[in-house]
């Protein structure tokens, strides 16, 4: 049952949100010469179809979707799929029996792309597919070989910047699923200290707020890592292990739990018993260095720019950036999106981006100290979607 005290947003979008998105691509597509974009991942699809199954999770069959230059989508789809399907707001959806490894939906495929990307009634229509950064292509490479060799492979060109551009900027019902989940994580973060004692060990302790979460409304927690040790922790992505929790530790929980196909992504910090100076301290400056990449999230700003505006906090302080890689990313339908918070990711933030602002810094003896929130762009600047974290390092006492 659903705890948390906000009213669940709707589930699902209305079918003008479909349509604004196809026609959206569309006008990209136009500006870019194509005649049809291909997309094979569980989010492309979800996004411009609203077809949402855990299905996914079973690598054996492709999906495929086309944005023609007109019309609607078409689905290309194992033919186990076509119920579910047919919830959505497509009506040609495309059929065949699989698995069939010797033409798993590529005859089908190249049959739609030939009639849907022709060129005045002839093939020759120019094919987009997201194969930059942060995409791939679901399908056997082998398939995908076949399908080039068939329609041409000088037909298919890199579309990651329509797709990129559009899931970027987030629409209102977007932004809402994504608060809701941020609440839910907020709230049970707050209560952690009610559930997670000294004397648990790790995974416990994990468990406990994974069922917490799913009880207070999240959908599912399928990522939720962070780690404990004496005086710091030293990995960041590792799974809770029987590790002890005892005086002295510190404890990093860092959550993607998930409501309606959006992610909520971020973390709190923990000591038990009492917390060093050195704990201390590093958290109030990964604390200011959120603070000031919170400051510096304005339209206009780049992702560089609150690089920087946390990497400065840190450095001025003594501190070592942190070897992450990065500062904050994009957040939605995937726990992790475009843009990257780095020294060289010059993406201009623009009104309806969600981000996170994840300043990491090295203290100690090689520990690491992060701290995260999710915000969304506005016109005037930056807005909370996480109930930010507590100015002083939370101590589990008992």
């Amino acid at each position: 049952m659903n705890k948390h005290k906000t009213p669940e947003p709707m589930r699902g979008f209305k079918l003008a949100e479909f349509e604004a998105r196809t026609a959206q691509a569309q006008n990209l597509m136009a500006a870019a010469g194509l005649e049809a974009l291909l997309l094979t991942t569980e989010a492309e699809m979800r996004y411009y179809s609203g077809f949402h199954t855990p299905f996914w999770q079973s690598p054996t069959r492709p999906w495929f979707l086309i944005i023609p230059r007109q019309g609607k989508p078409v689905a290309v789809i194992p033919s186990i799929g076509a119920a579910c399907m047919g919830l959505t707001w497509l009506d040609d959806i495309r059929t065949w029996q699989a698995p069939q490894p010797h033409d798993d939906g590529i005859s089908l495929l190249t049959d739609a792309l030939n009639e849907l990307a022709g060129v005045k009634g002839k093939i020759g229509g120019k094919i987009g597919i997201p194969m930059g950064h942060e995409t791939h292509i679901r399908m056997p490479a082998t398939d995908f070989d076949r399908l080039r060799k068939q329609i041409g492979t000088a037909r298919f060109v890199d579309a990651t910047a329509i797709v990129r551009a559009q899931r970027m900027v987030k629409s209102e019902a977007e932004i809402e699923k994504i608060a809701h989940i941020c609440a839910i994580a907020s709230d049970t973060f707050a209560r952690v200290p009610e559930f997670v004692r000294m004397g648990m060990c790790e995974r416990d302790a994990f468990t406990q707020t994974r069922i917490e979460l799913l009880k207070n409304g999240a959908d599912e927690v399928p990522y939720l890592v962070g780690g404990s040790g004496q005086g710091g922790f030293d990995d960041v992505i590792t799974l809770p292990t029987n590790r002890v929790l005892g005086a002295g530790d510190m404890m990093m929980m860092d959550t993607g739990a998930v409501f309606d196909g959006y992610f909520c992504d971020f973390d709190r910090n923990y000591a038990f018993g009492h917390a060093s100076d050195e704990m201390r301290r590093a958290y109030d400056v990964v604390y200011a260095a959120t603070e000031a990449g919170i400051a510096a999230a304005k339209p206009g700003a780049t992702s560089a720019a609150l690089f920087h505006a946390m990497a400065d906090v840190m450095t001025a302080s003594g501190a070592s950036v942190g070897d992450i890689g990065r500062l904050g990313h994009g957040l939605g339908m995937q726990l992790t999106e475009w843009p990257s918070h780095t020294a060289t990711d010059k993406t201009t933030l623009t009104a309806g981006m969600v981000i996170t602002i994840e300043p990491g810094m090295g203290y100690g003896d090689g520990f690491i100290m992060l701290h995260e929130e999710n915000i969304v762009i506005r016109a005037g600047g930056a807005e909370l979607l996480s109930r930010r974290a507590p100015a002083e390092l939370q101590v589990i006492d008992a």
